[in-house]
């Protein structure tokens, strides 16, 4: 069984771009069962912006036992129509099943996509991409955004209503880790987790991995600082 919901919700740490307090609050919550497994689905309302964000979870509290968690954020493009210029799909199965697997464990997922700039601007930053040939983060730079605006402060208040307040963490990304950090959560381990790379998405790995620090395989060697 889930701890019983925090009333109130956590207090918020991070100012949403409105200059409000963002803060979430579990409102619903069923079993499903998938093709990974039976899971609780545990869905949250963000205020003031009233995104839904979901916790998928498997498994209870064991005691001495870290839950194995994963944060993703939403990717209509590849996770709904398969596109292969990311690898978000890849990483949302094979965290289900390898949390599905796990004693305790949840998939974090949150409604931001696109790096937190929306659908729209998502696909108006792919096609820059395919027009200018700039990369993801010159893309979203283009637009006049910075090149993450996700915000894991929402994350950390449903884990810690969740009563995960020390996760091992499915993850490549150190900026991610330390949002958590920030957010009050403890990641006592973060895994390697990686999707399939394509000749499609290879420019955007290669992007990530040298623009912004993911822990990914390069395909040459950097080029050396001058």
């Amino acid at each position: 069984m889930l701890p019983e919901p925090q009333q109130p919700p956590v207090p918020p740490s991070t100012p949403d771009p409105t200059g409000k307090q963002s803060s979430a609050t579990r409102a619903s919550e069923a079993i499903v069962p998938t093709r990974y497994g039976t899971f609780q689905l545990v869905a949250y309302l963000e205020s003031p912006s009233e995104k839904e964000h979901v916790a998928i979870v498997s498994g209870a509290p064991v005691p001495d036992v870290i839950p194995l968690v994963r944060v993703h954020s939403e990717c209509l493009t590849g996770e709904v129509i398969y596109s292969l210029k990311c690898d978000c799909r890849d990483q949302l199965d094979r965290a289900l099943g390898r949390i599905a697997a796990a004693t305790w464990g949840a998939v974090i997922y949150l409604r931001q996509e696109g790096r937190g700039i929306g659908l729209v601007n998502k696909l108006k930053a792919y096609a820059l991409q395919d027009e200018q040939g700039l990369d993801t983060v010159d893309a979203n730079r283009a637009l006049g955004f910075e090149d993450d605006l996700r915000d894991y402060n929402v994350a950390g208040q449903i884990l810690r209503d969740l009563g995960m307040t020390t996760v091992r963490l499915l993850t490549n990304n150190p900026d991610k880790v330390e949002g958590l950090e920030r957010a009050g959560i403890n990641v006592a381990e973060r895994l390697a987790h990686f999707g399939d790379g394509t000749p499609h998405n290879a420019d955007y790995l290669e992007a990530k991995a040298r623009r912004m620090r993911h822990d990914l395989p390069l395909r040459s060697p950097s080029p050396p600082t001058k």
